[in-house]
């Protein structure tokens, strides 16, 4: 039976927050997907990536937003694929994905050119410029494996509700591979909302003075995930502070609370190079060397080779 915090969840979430019409299609793609993974003996990931976009009006044209690019998910993404996961990529609009996201920066019509046709009724060929866009041939390369593969399903949300109603619908669908199933909730999600009956329809007039807003707070969705929808499968939160004097206390307290496997703790200026993983017995530091952080390697390689590492060790204790 569900504790009564879930079930208070379940009502919010139901009652607040506006049903997408696609979600069941998108949880049929997800349950085929991590049956056909399952079946063929591998682990299937979701991964949970970019900010969450809070509406202030119905006909919206205001939005509470955070500064999430995605870059973290994008990233641990390639790694869970390079460590023989399928990936499930519940990703935000236009935020970083996978592979093209190392080519954030660059103008992609500046990384083309043409050369010129072999024949009259030859078409001209478009070459990518190696200097503009360093290293696409392998990534190019290692992106089509994964696409014909079928190793890659990307869900995208662009509101709060959205993300929500997905990630309740990921979550139930993966559940039936039990310990195979990982969750890395990496999305920069909001803590606060304004429901959809107390929203004005139209545009707020700023003729009518300052704006004064009263927010509610986002339902916990960490809680019924890890008791009902998926409860045997092996689950990352991550906790962002920017006082690094009460992170890993932030992070425990959350591991006491929601009794899930890890937290993947990080303070916002130092975020790229080093983070912590805490789990009920560890605390775990990991960081870029200098010499890595020349030579352009990640911290998420590290924090997914971890939690693979992790999630092995815990699939054994449940058999």
């Amino acid at each position: 039976m569900a504790e009564a915090g879930c079930s208070t969840v379940e009502g919010s979430l139901t009652q607040e927050f506006v049903v997408p019409s696609h979600v069941q299609m998108v949880k049929g793609l997800m349950a085929e997907f991590a049956e056909r993974h399952g079946s063929a003996g591998r682990r299937v990931v979701l991964v949970t990536s970019g900010g969450t976009k809070v509406p202030l009006e119905s006909r919206t044209v205001r939005f509470l937003d955070n500064f999430s690019s995605g870059r973290r998910g994008a990233s641990s993404a390639e790694y869970f694929l390079d460590a023989g996961y399928a990936v499930v990529f519940l990703h935000r609009h236009r935020s970083l994905y996978p592979y093209t996201r190392r080519y954030a920066g660059v103008n992609l019509l500046d990384g083309l050119r043409l050369e010129p046709a072999a024949g009259e009724c030859a078409p001209a060929r478009v070459v990518a410029d190696q200097e503009s866009l360093p290293g696409i041939a392998a990534v190019l390369q290692r992106y089509q494996e994964v696409k014909v593969a079928g190793l890659l399903l990307p869900v995208e949300f662009n509101t709060l509700s959205e993300y929500l109603h997905l990630l309740k619908a990921a979550a139930q669908a993966l559940s039936n591979m039990g310990s195979e199933a990982m969750f890395y909730l990496a999305a920069a999600v909001s803590d606060f909302y304004i429901p959809a009956s107390e929203m004005p329809e139209h545009k707020i007039q700023s003729s009518e003075g300052p704006l004064q807003l009263s927010m509610k707070m986002v339902p916990k969705m960490l809680s019924p995930l890890v008791k009902d929808w998926a409860p045997k499968a092996f689950v990352i939160s991550f906790k962002l502070e920017t006082d690094p004097g009460i992170l890993l206390e932030r992070a425990r307290r959350a591991l006491d609370t929601y009794h899930h496997q890890a937290v993947v703790a990080n303070v916002l200026d130092t975020r790229r190079g080093y983070v912590v993983v805490v789990t009920q017995d560890h605390a775990t530091e990991l960081a870029l060397t200098a010499a890595e952080e020349q030579a352009r390697l990640e911290i998420e390689e590290k924090i997914v080779g971890n939690l693979v590492s992790a999630h092995s060790n815990f699939i054994l204790q449940q058999d």
